[in-house]
């Protein structure tokens, strides 16, 4: 696999993981004393090397044909990506919690106090309709008492059920999860996981969580996994990059909507209305959030000639395709969309393995992009 799967799971101190940017190495001698180093500075020389292992890994680019063989059949290739690995690639991303703290309980209960209070501050008397979606408490619960013990055997996804929903047109008031108050939806959720461990963590009956993905391989496993709870949760199959069909949800009413690790598996060109429809779908004070590849990283510095595809653009040994961002490409891509920034960050961690001696130099890109609020939006009119 060349090494291009990489799920940033860093180092945990007394059990807890750590937010990125906590741990230096401020002595070279100890660099092997952990598994990994935050906020690693690259050296003019480190640099350079690494531009002149693209530009030489570039020069060589995948036929035309095969190119055209990558996009159509892509469903093909994360089809069989699934059906040989299961659920046994990834591991659950409990880091979520840490470098996304909206996905938790409690700071979902901050967040919307914020937004609520930002609004009282601002309130314009002629938006009494105003709604920003946002009417979810969410207390934080023993989510020890929670059990998913029960297996759940749901019917085959089907892609005819798919296109049935995608061609619907949404009610607001029928669609599933149309009773809950706090909405989540992760793009690209794989085998779930992220999705189950945000059920594990946040058991609150008024949080619902959708979930989707290009493979319907990996849907069905989602769908048959004991942890799977339709009451809390809706998989499905969905191509990121089709735009005649709809999600299964209303415009604007998503609270959250996650991509790890999977904006960077389209076509550059598609990516931006990929993102504006998306958009659409989030509530005023609505979060994306967004974790992965950054220019440079040790995997795109291990592609060989001859899988290069466009510029940044490659495709692995198994016809499942990445890019590599910069932090502006992926800002003018949400705000594009109409979205503020809240963070966009450069990770730039060490990996080390300490029994091969071996080190390796990760670089991913972490966004929180928000919806403005509807006074935002008067206040730039006005302003």
């Amino acid at each position: 696999m060349d090494g291009s799967y990489p799920e940033g799971s860093p180092a945990a101190v007394g059990g807890k993981r750590e937010q990125f940017g906590t741990r230096f190495l401020s002595d070279p001698a100890r660099v092997f004393h952990h598994n990994a180093w935050d906020n690693v500075e690259w050296s003019e020389e480190q640099a350079a090397a690494a531009e002149r292992e693209v530009q030489e890994n570039s020069t060589q680019r995948v036929c035309q044909g095969k190119q055209v063989d990558y996009e159509i059949n892509a469903n093909k290739y994360w089809n069989n990506f699934y059906k040989i690995h299961e659920n046994g690639f990834f591991k659950d991303r409990h880091w979520l919690f840490t470098e996304f703290p909206e996905l938790a309980p409690i700071q979902n209960q901050n967040h919307l106090k914020e937004l609520f209070s930002e609004e009282k501050r601002s309130e314009v008397p002629e938006c009494k309709n105003n709604e920003d979606g946002s009417g979810l408490i969410i207390e934080q619960q023993d989510c020890s008492s929670v059990s998913f013990g029960h297996k759940i055997q749901p019917p085959p996804v089907e892609e005819n059920v798919t296109q049935k929903l995608s061609h619907l047109e949404i009610c607001p008031d029928e669609f599933p999860g149309s009773s809950a108050t706090y909405r989540i939806l992760e793009v690209g959720c794989g085998v779930g996981n992220t999705v189950f461990p945000i059920l594990k963590t946040n058991n609150d009956p008024r949080l619902f969580v959708y979930c989707c993905d290009f493979s319907s391989t990996a849907i069905e496993l989602v769908r048959t996994n004991s942890a799977y709870d339709p009451s809390r949760c809706f998989a499905f199959v969905h191509d990121l990059c089709d735009e005649e069909k709809s999600y299964p949800v209303p415009g604007g009413s998503l609270n959250v909507i996650i991509l790890i690790f999977v904006l960077s598996a389209i076509v550059p060109d598609k990516m931006q209305k990929a993102i504006d429809r998306l958009s659409r779908l989030l509530k005023p004070g609505g979060m994306m959030l967004l974790r992965d590849y950054g220019r440079y990283d040790m995997a795109q510095l291990r592609f060989k000639k001859g899988q290069c595809l466009s510029e940044n653009f490659y495709v692995r040994g198994d016809g499942t395709r990445v890019y590599f961002f910069t932090q502006d490409e992926l800002d003018t891509l949400f705000t594009t969309a109409g979205l503020e920034k809240v963070q966009n960050l450069v990770d730039r961690r060490l990996q080390v393995n300490r029994g091969k001696q071996l080190t390796m130099y990760r670089v991913w890109i972490q966004c929180k992009y928000r919806k403005p609020v509807l006074s935002d939006t008067l206040r730039g009119i006005c302003s």
